[in-house]
């Protein structure tokens, strides 16, 4: 009798401590699953400070030895027009002219005036935006010396502004972006009637810059967002 009594307490007692167990169990894994994930954003508008403008006018023409004088001293004149307006020799690179053989390309045998096509880009680029896109509102100057610039909207030789102080701004933007996720999440605290812990894990977004709109290009629109998660106790 004294042994069953002994084995039977034995086997009570195992079963207390397993239910707690148990219990301690639960709690710490309800524990652990108590967590709120969020976002924090972080925005900037920023002056593009830095613009490539190529320069491009193309002429026709029958002798290709015409044609490249006439590019030559156009490409002076249009060089005389930059650096009058202050521009610097290290701003303007003039590329070297290409002529196409508009007949060897003729495959619908189309009776043409002019059978040399040349096309001359003159690049600028340049850290003070706001005195190129000045210049760009003055074409008509070279027009008036029979020099059309002519527009290309796709491909490399289109106008690109560009900002290159990110690094400059990083840090006070992930601040920002972090310091917008927690009030986040405190809300989301407060709303379930828990306690923010701590940073269980945390993840920096990339880095994005694009173009206010399509009318103003050289203002940029910089964005991050960071994703955090947190304990709730």
């Amino acid at each position: 009798m004294q042994t069953q009594t002994k084995a039977a307490c034995i086997l009570a007692l195992g079963m207390v401590i397993m239910g707690e167990s148990l219990r301690s169990g639960i709690q710490s894994f309800g524990e652990r699953d108590r967590k709120v994930v969020v976002k924090g954003l972080s925005e900037r508008e920023m002056k593009a400070d830095k613009v490539t403008w190529p320069l491009i006018y193309k002429e026709l023409g029958n002798d290709p030895s015409a044609m490249y004088e006439l590019l030559a001293a156009k490409n002076q004149k249009v060089v005389d027009f930059l650096k009058a307006a202050g521009l610097k020799d290290e701003e303007i690179s003039v590329n070297p002219p290409t002529i196409r053989d508009r007949q060897a390309d003729n495959y619908g045998n189309e009776i043409m005036n002019f059978r040399y096509k040349a096309t001359s880009v003159i690049t600028v680029t340049s850290s003070d935006v706001d005195k190129v896109r000045t210049l760009m509102n003055r074409q008509t100057e070279l027009m008036r010396q029979g020099i059309a610039i002519v527009s290309e909207e796709y491909g490399e030789n289109s106008i690109q502004y560009d900002f290159t102080g990110l690094n400059e701004i990083k840090p006070q933007m992930v601040e920002e972006a972090t310091k917008n996720a927690r009030a986040t999440a405190e809300k989301f605290a407060q709303d379930s009637r828990s306690k923010l812990g701590k940073i269980r894990t945390a993840s920096q977004g990339q880095f994005s810059i694009d173009n206010r709109d399509a009318n103003t290009p050289y203002i940029k629109r910089i964005r991050v967002v960071n994703t955090v998660e947190y304990t709730l106790e």
